[in-house]
């Protein structure tokens, strides 16, 4: 188990998110409100260039949404490789 940033992890691999980065208070609550959470798996389709927005696909109603890398930067996950879905 390798834990790693929504940002640093690789393209196509499913993880899960198993926390937030608790030492930066700024973490923008449309993380959470988004449906984000703890335990939610999730894939990183596609990265733009030069560090741009992350395209992701998560949760079982496989929703996709775009984020600023500095929004991955927050989100702690790991590796799931047995996540079977």
């Amino acid at each position: 188990m390798q834990l790693h940033t929504l940002s640093s992890f690789p393209k196509n691999k499913i993880g899960k998110i198993m926390g937030y980065d608790n030492d930066n208070l700024n973490m923008p609550t449309k993380i959470i409100e988004m449906g984000l959470l703890p335990e939610t798996l999730f894939k990183i389709l596609y990265q733009a260039p030069f560090n741009g927005p992350l395209y992701i696909e998560f949760g079982d109603e496989k929703s996709r949404i775009a984020l600023r890398k500095e929004e991955g930067d927050f989100i702690i996950v790991e590796d799931c490789i047995n996540a079977g879905k």
